[in-house]
């Protein structure tokens, strides 16, 4: 028998002052029994990024031709196609294809460096592609915020991110890897 996903439930409050996008969203996620709380909370820590009121979690890891994120347009048309990881240059290619824009969110210390050194050179035709990593320690932080029932405040300003909970502020600096 399969086991099933673990459910969490998050309401976050989030000030971009980069988008000028001010919002709160209470949300569900479902955790695959495979997936680890750092995995997770950089789905969260994409979604922030992006935060739309057309924004979804998708399928993710239960479906291999959906991203961990979307937005589609009204139309059906995919908007934007947020993967976190380390997915396959094939993947990539295909996103590419598909939505307007992809956004692709590494972590994993030494293993996203690698993935990126392999990879950086295949990935800079696609025009329509931004890399994003977050360093070892911030991803592991953010595993560290995990509970069932989460409030969190997230700020974005000048491309740093403010991340609270319970009193525990993280500083989080991504790097662009490919604009």
């Amino acid at each position: 028998m399969a086991l099933p996903s673990t459910i969490f439930k998050a309401t976050l409050q989030i000030s971009d002052i980069d988008r000028q996008y001010y919002g709160e969203h209470q949300l569900t996620l479902a955790r695959h029994p495979s997936e680890t709380d750092e995995r997770m909370m950089m789905r969260l820590f994409a979604f922030a990024l992006h935060a739309d009121e057309m924004l979804n979690f998708t399928k993710g890891l239960c479906a291999d031709d959906e991203p961990d994120l979307w937005q589609k347009s009204l139309t059906g048309e995919i908007a934007l196609w947020v993967d976190v990881g380390l997915p396959d240059e094939r993947r990539l290619r295909k996103a590419c294809g598909r939505a307007a824009r992809v956004c692709l969110y590494l972590y994993g210390g030494r293993a996203a460096e690698l993935w990126w050194q392999r990879n950086a050179d295949k990935l800079q035709r696609f025009a329509n592609l931004r890399v994003v990593a977050l360093a070892e320690a911030e991803s592991k932080g953010l595993a560290g915020l995990v509970q069932r029932s989460m409030q969190l405040q997230c700020t974005i300003q000048d491309g740093e991110v403010w991340l609270n909970c319970d009193g525990q502020t993280l500083s989080l600096s991504p790097l662009v890897r490919k604009a």
